[in-house]
């Protein structure tokens, strides 16, 4: 069952793989993160590497050849007959499994499970570097928004001051009332210099996840409909979480290492085969006496080699019991995630649950602090309501307009996190497949049955993108001047 993913790629809409764009979208960010991201990227060579265990393991099922060459010379002088003083030898041995125990087969075993165990690990490590992308980019969009609300509430209090400036020069404030108006407004400046600090950092941690400077950011699309309970969220993530398929592919791979280790107590058998050959370099007809031979000797052997352990120093036992121990550990394991799993997505539907109230809610405060700020300040026009009152009514619209933000924030990326616990935010339910996506069967198929000895990869050249260089021009926030306005120091004016 799988309810979030297609009807995000449908939202998300189609940006083709591979394009170089500007990060403005959230598909634009996925698709720069998944083309760009060294963490992703690490993982996939990690899966690579995983995969080559399964050749590895299928080499000990064939056939071994090795050869030796050498050249040795007699220094004891010539004292028997046929043997010459300076000698070339040559052999070269085949040898062919045919039977091992099961040992290979279970080895065999055990390396797919865990290719299949690497792939669900990539599929979680996917989700969560998009998590990451969905956390930084509505972080960007919300600390833009506080930036904006707080430079709205700078330059109203400036206007307050203004006006309460004139009023006391007619006599219609004391100086307090000033003071208030002006600690308000130096206190509305340190409120938006900590919104732009904050501003930044979200920004950088974008570039850090995203790989490149977050330009104008556009609103994310509606996430799709999520389970109407937790227990539906948790019967979902049961049944497609990576996480929980990577353990279970772990722990049938330990199973099959306990077999493998059991049979290393059972005979082999094996067909070998070789071939010898020396050669006296001639030295064969200076034996004394005058007597002469061939310089040349060769011979080849064929037959069955039955290997028969009977004591091995209890090496076997020690890993057979070894391999029970992993095993015991992937099934604990198993068990951890799973429970893990569980309080991922229960606590993310919580915490979207709880944000889409606290949404409501703020919403409503929005509203009723924007009326009840017009009512103090016409009363404090006729005089019925003071400026601190005014004041407060300011900083209580602030507070609750960034409430609001924040709160939204909250909502989409618990909401997103809710898809990754259940195993819906991979990259085939995020519609990147406008272009090619990484195939994980790709090498594997390649390396699986390969038979050389000689096949290297070639030169690896990095995917990831480097983020050094100069932090570009950031409109919101501007470089510091001392003798700005807005920055000089305010003092009450005389009498």
């Amino acid at each position: 069952m799988r309810v979030g993913g297609r009807i995000i790629a449908g939202l998300l809409g189609g940006a083709a793989l591979g394009t170089p764009v500007l990060a403005t979208t959230l598909q634009e960010a996925f698709i720069e993160t998944y083309n760009s991201s060294p963490a992703l990227n690490a993982a996939r060579a990690q899966l690579r590497a995983t995969d080559e265990g399964v050749p590895i393991a299928k080499a000990q099922s064939r056939v071994q050849a090795s050869s030796t060459l050498g050249l040795s010379q007699n220094t004891n002088g010539i004292t028997r007959l046929n043997s010459g003083g300076r000698t070339l030898t040559a052999q070269l041995n085949l040898s062919y499994p045919l039977f091992q125990g099961g040992r290979v087969k279970n080895a065999i075993n055990a390396a797919e499970s865990r290719v299949s165990g690497g792939r669900a690990d990539l599929r979680t490590t996917e989700g969560n570097i998009f998590t990451q992308v969905v956390a930084a980019y509505m972080a960007v969009i919300r600390d833009s928004s506080i930036v904006d609300l707080n430079k709205k509430n700078v330059a109203v209090l400036n206007t307050n001051l203004k006006a309460s400036r004139d009023r006391f020069q007619v006599g219609d404030l004391t100086r307090t009332d000033v003071a208030q108006s002006e600690a308000r407004l130096s206190l509305a400046r340190s409120q938006l210099a900590t919104a732009q600090g904050n501003l930044t950092g979200s920004r950088e941690n974008f570039r850090r996840v995203v790989g490149i400077w977050p330009e104008a950011l556009a609103q994310p699309p509606a996430l799709p409909k999520l389970p109407d309970t937790p227990d539906q969220a948790v019967e979902i993530a049961l049944q497609d979480s990576p996480s929980l398929q990577a353990a279970g592919a772990i722990t049938q791979a330990a199973g099959f290492d306990v077999r493998a280790a059991r049979a290393q107590r059972l005979p082999t058998v094996s067909a070998i085969g070789g071939t010898n050959y020396n050669n006296y370099l001639g030295t064969i007809n200076q034996i004394s006496g005058g007597f002469g031979g061939d310089n040349s000797q060769g011979s080849n052997s064929v037959g069955v080699s039955l290997n028969l352990p009977l004591y091995q120093g209890g090496l076997v036992g020690a890993r057979v019991r070894q391999a029970q121990a992993v095993q015991n550990q992937a099934v604990e394991q198993g068990i951890d995630i799973e429970r893990q799993v569980i309080a991922n997505t229960r606590a993310a539907f919580a915490s979207y649950r709880a944000a889409a109230e606290a949404i409501t809610a703020n919403k409503q405060a929005v509203s009723a602090n924007e009326l009840a700020l017009e009512g103090v300040r016409a009363e404090n026009r006729v005089g019925t309501r003071t400026v601190l009152e005014v004041l407060n009514a300011e900083q209580e619209l602030l507070n609750a307009q960034v409430d609001l933000v924040s709160a939204q924030y909250d909502q989409y990326v618990a909401g997103f996190a809710l898809l990754n616990a259940m195993g819906e935010a991979e990259a085939r339910d995020l519609g990147l497949d406008g272009g090619s996506l990484y195939d994980p069967m790709a090498n594997y198929n390649h390396v699986r049955n390969w038979l050389g000895d000689w096949s290297d990869q070639p030169a690896y050249t990095p995917r990831g993108t480097h983020t050094t260089g100069p932090t570009p021009a950031d409109p919101d926030v501007a470089p510091y001047d001392p003798e700005a306005p807005s920055n000089r120091a305010v003092t009450p004016p005389r009498q």
